[in-house]
């Protein structure tokens, strides 16, 4: 793979840096690479690109944005395989997982786009005056290791949609599928210059994009402390700025028919994809009465996930993405357990039989007070919390007791669950376990920060509205 180059104005390009760092499988701790980082000077040569690409690629018809969106997508599902055992090595993802969730959503994200596209307003007559809808500029996309095609595809498809150029700087803890998905922008054709992607860390690159007065607007994903800096960086030129940013979701589970296995859901989204999700349901609000035994039943949830090696097939958590993620979680643990949480399963410590790696237990905690580090920290780890509340009145109020606001979920009566989604202060209201909507809008209040991503709700975030008066 092209772990030492950078893919720029369409071709695999030297680093003018000459800084590397190794890429970890936190499964084994192995070294499996080692990337180029790199430096403000690349990145300015990749912002370069981008911009000379602009003017042409923003005014290439619709339809052919979309015929190579439908290409990459073609393209995308050959190397389907491919994906999926990278997303796997790279971050510890088991394969099943990878392939059914990891790869699964990018491929989801891109036919979305397609079709969103396909539907937009470009163009409409408002009285005499014409709207238009034309892409913003150069897009600076920086994109987390977490879900590494989820939101590499969020960027990049309704970008080219809409008629942007882009330097995406995906995660350097996760950088094997982002390398290899432009291996497939490369193959799919699209145009020298269009998309561009660099590697580096967060304080160079990730900065330099950022503050750029070349780039004009910026699509961030990762916590809400990175997400701050970026937006410092971008105020002095005044460009866009959409941050998706981090969660402490509530999962408010109402008396029901369905409480046990609403229960187990609950805890087991915790624990896919290692806790390490955003919009994780890590705090489940139960009635009082029922609070020991939702604690059991979550114990019981926790019992069945089986840690491990990634590529065995029926393993359904692998380890945390790296040494201090591992210390972050384990310390967290050890504050819900000082802080006189009850612990009713899992623990600080590796799983038994998991000395290599970075494996956590599937933990849970019961008796949890809203104000106890654990519900107000965001663990990003397999860690849940019950919370017990003795009305609806007050559920709602402890689930918005947060600073975050990206998701939330209900289980319960649908009458019932739908008054409280209403009323609850999150960007995304899950009821009664739905299927993944890659057609709703994904995004938070407050520090889960601003704008929204998937099908037409992110082509909207990547386009400037252009009034023309007098048209007829």
């Amino acid at each position: 793979m092209n772990t030492g180059h950078f893919y720029i104005d369409g071709a695999w390009v030297d680093p003018l840096s000459s800084r590397t760092m190794g890429i970890e499988n936190p499964a084994t701790g192995d070294t499996v690479g080692t990337l180029a980082l790199g430096s403000t000077d690349d990145t300015d040569r990749a912002v370069a690109a981008a911009r000379a690409a602009f003017d042409d690629w923003t005014q290439t018809p619709v339809a052919r944005r979309i015929a190579l969106l439908k290409s990459l997508l073609a393209v995308y599902n050959r190397r389907f395989e491919d994906l999926a055992q990278a997303m796997s090595t790279e971050m510890g993802a088991p394969i099943t997982w990878a392939r059914d969730a990891q790869a699964w959503a990018g491929r989801a994200h891109l036919e979305s786009t397609i079709k969103a596209a396909e539907d937009f307003p470009w163009s409409e007559m408002r009285g005499t005056t014409r709207i238009v809808r034309e892409g913003i500029g150069v897009c600076a996309l920086i994109t987390p290791w977490n879900w590494p095609m989820n939101q590499i595809v969020c960027k990049v498809a309704p970008a080219l949609a809409a008629g942007c150029t882009m330097v995406l700087k995906p995660s350097e803890i996760a950088p094997l599928s982002g390398l290899l998905f432009a291996e497939l922008c490369d193959e799919a054709g699209i145009p020298r210059g269009v998309f561009n992607l660099i590697n580096g860390t967060g304080p160079e690159v990730g900065a330099r994009l950022s503050e750029h007065p070349d780039v004009d607007m910026v699509s961030f994903t990762g916590s809400t402390r990175a997400g701050t800096a970026v937006a410092a960086a971008a105020a002095p030129t005044v460009k866009r700025v959409a941050q998706e940013l981090g969660g402490k979701s509530p999962n408010i589970i109402l008396p029901h028919d369905g409480f046990d296995d609403a229960v187990r859901a609950g805890a087991q989204a915790v624990f896919d994809n290692t806790g390490q999700s955003c919009d994780a349901p890590t705090r489940m609000l139960v009635p009082r009465d029922l609070h020991d035994h939702a604690a059991a039943q979550a114990a019981e949830a926790a019992a069945r996930v089986v840690v491990g090696d990634p590529r065995d097939a029926s393993v359904t958590m692998g380890p945390l993405i790296s040494g201090a993620q591992w210390d972050k979680v384990q310390g967290l643990i050890q504050a819900g357990i000082d802080e006189g949480a009850q612990l009713v399963a899992g623990g600080p410590g590796k799983p038994d039989g998991q000395n290599a790696g970075w494996f956590a237990r599937p933990t849970v905690f019961a008796g949890v007070d809203n104000a106890m580090t654990i519900a107000r920290e965001e663990i990003f780890g397999p860690v849940l919390s019950i919370l017990p509340f003795d009305s609806t009145d007050e559920a709602v109020r402890i689930a918005n007791d947060t600073p975050y606001g990206l998701a939330a979920y209900v289980s319960g009566p649908p009458d019932q669950a739908r008054d409280i989604a209403l009323r609850l202060r999150a960007g995304m209201v899950n009821l009664n376990s739905p299927e993944w909507d890659v057609f709703a809008p994904f995004g938070g209040y407050k520090q889960s920060g601003n704008g929204r991503e998937y099908a037409d709700w992110a082509i909207h975030d990547f386009v400037e509205i252009k009034g023309i008066t007098g048209w007829s």
